[in-house]
């Protein structure tokens, strides 16, 4: 699909409500007209849809609130596509391919590559912002005691979860000094009818912001925007350098600008087509409790007792809003499914980072980046070390990747019983596994001896070359080619043309995948 498809199609559903109805088309989305409890109840039915790649759902009858809830809508890597206006996964790296240019710019050596570039340029143009002096968003006004978010329809996900969360909400701060916005996805918990605490990393930019305004002595203003289009929640997620912008990087993905409005009560934009918006304040020093919550790891992330405390001041949403919402726990979830899209998205850069990596691929079950199988094209003794080594410092997210596999460029990275089948007949553990003790780490990971502090481990599951061995290396076993195409040809004549081959159980050989 060519990318001028792509910014087409974004056109026509640039909003939630303008994609809940492409998934409606499409039967993907189911309209709940029964009364549902969003203490558990939801959680529990959402999660039974996303264990089996069921549609997204849309409850119009959620107790104590007066707004319908869209859950699980991007709970399927095809959902995710659409989202892009894809149809495939394969289809990202076309965005990816764009993004590289613009991520590490070189010099053209040839013309067509002159021309590459200069059509990414003229994107960058395109992606700039837009702003809208009556948007959609501000229908709606509340402000000071009006603001009650217990109004809204808030999950509590896990029976030991401490209270109800926010977790779709695209937060905006800005740099004090420079005055350039982050916008990223942070779990709040409802600690009142107007205040929430947040869950963020030191490392991230709304925790670099809320540092430089407790030294100038002010307040750090945030924004909250719910409900938008699904594309700039996977910008938002997206790891970016500091000085850019996710509303350009938006943009990019979309292939025009993000309309975005001016909040009534904040110095910060947010998406003129968001369903609510929240804006307020945090006072540097001003924490309550926060958690346990359920996290990403599928574990009950620990309870703080400094975690910063917002105060909403002031909510807006468009007519006829709809809350939509997510949540974390052991894949597959929503996060896992962004986090697939982005790592198809991210393959181009990386090969531009770092040549010799083929393809990389990060497993769901690994739990979006602690695990990574990268395939090179080896050809020199060392070199899946090197990648290894490349790979961990390429993106500040894979410092956190705890375990790196590298296999030949002919095994399938996909699947995984080639990689297994790689790394049993492949790799000596004494020679081929090496371990970097006591790196930076993702304090809600418990398997680490110290919090934030864990080491990292890569396995070497390439063929062997000298010196890195002195036997021979044993050819591979493969179908003969004529043998092959005859057997091709004649297998409707065998009597089997009913048999489909492409779709295998692997129930038959030993598992037990439900």
């Amino acid at each position: 699909m060519k990318l001028g498809r792509l910014y087409i199609s974004l056109i026509m559903a640039k909003d939630l409500q303008a994609f809940l109805k492409l998934l409606e088309e499409r039967g993907q989305l189911r309209r709940i007209k029964a009364a549902v409890n969003p203490d558990l109840e939801v959680a529990e039915i959402a999660n039974r849809l996303l264990l089996s790649g069921g549609p997204a759902l849309l409850f119009e009858n959620v107790q104590g609130a007066d707004m319908p809830l869209a859950v699980n809508v991007l709970g399927t890597l095809e959902r995710v596509c659409w989202s892009f206006g894809l149809e495939s996964p394969q289809e990202l790296e076309a965005i990816g391919e764009k993004l590289a240019l613009l991520y590490q710019p070189r010099p053209p050596k040839k013309f067509s590559q002159a021309i590459e570039m200069g059509k990414a340029l003229f994107d960058v143009v395109r992606a700039k912002p837009d702003r809208d002096l009556f948007p959609p968003c501000h229908h709606a006004v509340l402000k000071g005691d009006d603001v009650d978010l217990t109004k809204l329809p808030l999950l509590r996900v896990y029976s030991g979860d401490a209270g109800k969360v926010i977790t779709l909400g695209l937060m905006v701060t800005k740099d004090p000094e420079s005055k350039i916005p982050n916008v990223g996805v942070y779990r709040l918990q409802l600690q009142s009818k107007n205040t929430a605490t947040v869950q963020w990393l030191s490392v991230r930019g709304p925790s670099r912001h809320l540092r430089k305004a407790a030294e100038r002595g002010e307040k750090l203003e945030v924004a909250v925007a719910i409900g938008v289009d699904p594309l700039l929640i996977l910008a938002a997620a997206t790891p970016l350098p500091i000085d850019l912008s996710e509303w350009l990087f938006a943009g990019l993905y979309g292939g025009q600008g993000v309309n975005l409005a001016k909040c009534k009560t904040v110095d910060l934009e947010v998406p003129a087509l968001s369903e609510i918006v929240l804006e307020g304040t945090i006072t540097p020093g001003e924490t309550d409790l926060d958690g346990p919550a359920g996290d990403h790891i599928g574990y009950y992330g620990p309870q703080r007792d400094n975690a910063p405390l917002l105060r909403f001041h002031c909510l807006t949403h468009r007519k006829n809003p709809i809350y939509m919402t997510a949540f974390s726990g052991r894949p597959p979830k929503e996060d896992a499914m962004m986090a697939l899209a982005l790592n198809r998205i991210y393959t181009p850069i990386l090969r531009m980072q770092v040549p010799e990596i083929i393809d990389f691929f990060l497993p769901m079950e690994g739990l979006s980046y602690k695990a990574a199988v990268l395939s090179i094209d080896k050809s020199y003794p060392g070199q899946a070390r090197r990648a290894a080594f490349a790979f961990w410092t390429a993106l500040p997210q894979f410092t956190y990747t705890k375990f790196v596999i590298v296999v030949d460029k002919s095994i399938n990275i996909r699947d995984p019983r080639e990689v297994m089948w790689a790394v049993t007949s492949k790799v000596d553990p004494v020679r081929d596994v090496f371990i970097l003790p006591e790196n930076p780490f993702d304090r809600l990971d418990f398997a680490t001896e110290k919090p934030g502090l864990g080491s990292r481990m890569g396995i070497d599951a390439t063929t062997k070359v000298y010196p890195e061995t002195d036997r021979p290396w044993s050819d591979e076993l493969v179908p003969d080619p004529e043998a092959a195409a005859l057997v091709d040809r004649r297998w409707a004549e065998y009597g089997l043309g009913d048999l489909n081959l492409q779709d295998v159980d692997p129930n038959l050989f030993g598992y037990d995948i439900r």
